[in-house]
This record gives structure tokens, C-alpha cells and sequence, in this order.
């Protein structure tokens, strides 16, 4: 047997709580914006699914009354009708200062060091309760991970992710070569005949690796250095560069913060400039919570633009 419930649609409930609030067919078509015919045929629907006439006319000829099983439906009706609004806004509605979300960013140790010192402090001093996690991405999988919702955010290059995701540029970087404090080769800028002699600390996000970027730029002068540390996390070559006579060359804003205990100079071999973007999946571009998380790292990205101070020439 049919189940009338199961053929009630919004259109159909708005109707009906439009006339039991208005009694008239006129009033109740302008409520909902349709004309009165087409009102007129859902109150015929709504009397063939629930089984009652619901509204006739009042016997002064002025507007209807409705039947005992119309006005038994009224409390219930309000009670699903405020259920409907709460369910059709709740995720149009974010509010930081209450919300318990988790947000996910997947981010190398390089993009994770240089936004996470600003985004941190800045996420919990607005929203307490939320909770946001930074993991590694899997490069092969980003598109797929940003469209599941196993990632919220990927901060990256361009070059790492497919097409059909939504970027916008964060930072744009340059390099800079550091070595410990009290290095036995001085405070001097380095040239490229010592940058070449010098024992270097190479991070290989893949693992291994013991050549990378820097040792194409120097190849195409006819030059070689000597990589004699390879690690795979940023985070641990500050620790490696204050506890050895290695140089490293990396990101100028990762390196600016270890400034206590590191010298920065510019690298004798001309580095490109790179960026560092946002990726999202269009389907969170309309989500209230997605954007507030957006624009709180790009308020992050935007501190982090600050110069990070003049280097030796």
C-alpha cells in the first residue's frame, strides 16, 4: 500500500503551514510567491495525500477555517517546519567562537614551518574548540583526498596537484644558504668556489637523494658541490646545521626563524623564485567553515609576507 508520507514534499508543507497561518487563499499564495492557482492545486494534492478537505470556506465568505484534523496537524507541522529551517541552514551557519570542527591541512614540513607559527595562535584565539591537524600529503592522491574530505587544504607547488581544484597563490619564496653560528669559515659571504668546497646538507622530501635543484644550477655553470648529509625533514636540518660545519640552502622564511643560532647569506648561484599555494575542491567553495579556515591562513600567508630582513651581499 502507498504510503501517502513518502509522496509530501516542501513545497507541500510550506503550503499547508502557509494557509493553517494565513487562512486565505490569496494571503497564502503571496507568502510563498506562487499564484493562487497553483496554490490552489496543492491544497487539492495536500486533501487527496492526507485524506481531509483541511481548509473550506468560512461561512461569512471571507477566507477558510480549517477542519479538526488541519488544526491537530498545526503543532506538529510548526515543530517540522523549524526542524527543516535548522536542517536547511545548519551548514550555512559557522561560528568559531563554539564550533568543535576538525580541520585537516596537508602540508610538507616546509610550508607547515613557515604558516603554522602564525595560523596556530591566531585559529585558537578565535576558535578555541576547533581542533586542526597538519598531516604529509600523498602528492598521487591530493585531488582525491581534497574531494573526500580526508584534507581540507593542500599548501603546496602547483606542480603537485591534478587539475579541477581551486588555488590561489599563498607566498612567493626565494632560497637563502645557512650555516651555524661560530662556522670555522667566518661570518664572510660565501662565492661560489667556497659555496662548491663546502660540505652541504641536502632535504629530500622523497628520501635519499643526495642532488636535487641546487645541483642542476650549478651544473649548467660547470660546477659540482659536495652533499655529504641527506635527510627527508626540514624540521631536522636547523638541529643538523648547529651541530655540524654542513651548509644548507632552503626556503628563506623557514630559515629566518632559526636566526639565534643560524647565519643566512645569499647563495653565490642564481635560485629561482617559487610559491607556495592553497588547493581546495570547488564543492567547499560555498561552505562557510571552509572559507573562514581559508581566510585564516591567508592572514597567516599575509604576516608571514613581512621582509624577513636584509642578508649579507
Amino acid at each position: 500500500m502507498r504510503d501517502p508520507i513518502l509522496e509530501m514534499d516542501t513545497a507541500l508543507l510550506l503550503t499547508l503551514d502557509a494557509l493553517l497561518k494565513d487562512l486565505n487563499v490569496t494571503h497564502a499564495a503571496n507568502r510563498l510567491g506562487i499564484t493562487q492557482p497553483a496554490l490552489s492545486g496543492r491544497l487539492t494534492r495536500l486533501r487527496q495525500l492526507l485524506g481531509d478537505p483541511l481548509l473550506i470556506p468560512a461561512a461569512s465568505g471571507r477566507g477558510m477555517v480549517a477542519t479538526p484534523h488541519a488544526e491537530a496537524l498545526a503543532p506538529e507541522l510548526a515543530r517540522l517546519m523549524d526542524r527543516l529551517r535548522r536542517f536547511s541552514s545548519v551548514a550555512q551557519v559557522f561560528d568559531p567562537a563554539t564550533s568543535d570542527r576538525t580541520f585537516r591541512i596537508a602540508a610538507t614540513d616546509n610550508p607547515a614551518a613557515i604558516l603554522a607559527p602564525d595560523l596556530i595562535p591566531a585559529i585558537k584565539a578565535a576558535a578555541p574548540r576547533v581542533r586542526l591537524a597538519f598531516v604529509l600529503p600523498d602528492k598521487a592522491r591530493i585531488a582525491a583526498d581534497l574531494e573526500a574530505g580526508s584534507a581540507d587544504l593542500f599548501i603546496g607547488a602547483a606542480e603537485d596537484v591534478a587539475g579541477g581544484l581551486i588555488g590561489r597563490t599563498l607566498l612567493e619564496e626565494t632560497f637563502v644558504t645557512a650555516q651555524r653560528k661560530g662556522h670555522p669559515r667566518g661570518a664572510a659571504p660565501i662565492d661560489l668556489d667556497e659555496f662548491c668546497r663546502l660540505d652541504h646538507l641536502l632535504v629530500s622530501t622523497s628520501g635519499g637523494n643526495f642532488a636535487g635543484m641546487i645541483d642542476d644550477a650549478l651544473e649548467a655553470l660547470g660546477r659540482t658541490r659536495r652533499v655529504s648529509v641527506s635527510i627527508q625533514s626540514y624540521a631536522l636540518a636547523p638541529l643538523v646545521l648547529q651541530a655540524s660545519d654542513c651548509v644548507c640552502t632552503l626556503p628563506r622564511r623557514f630559515l629566518a626563524r632559526f636566526t639565534t643560532s643560524l647565519d643566512l647569506f645569499e647563495p653565490p648561484v642564481a635560485l629561482a623564485r617559487f610559491q607556495i599555494n592553497a588547493f581546495w575542491h570547488p564543492r567547499m567553495g560555498g561552505d562557510p567553515a571552509h572559507a573562514w579556515l581559508r581566510d585564516q591562513v591567508f592572514q597567516a600567508a599575509r604576516a608571514q609576507g613581512r621582509d624577513p630582513g636584509a642578508l649579507p651581499a
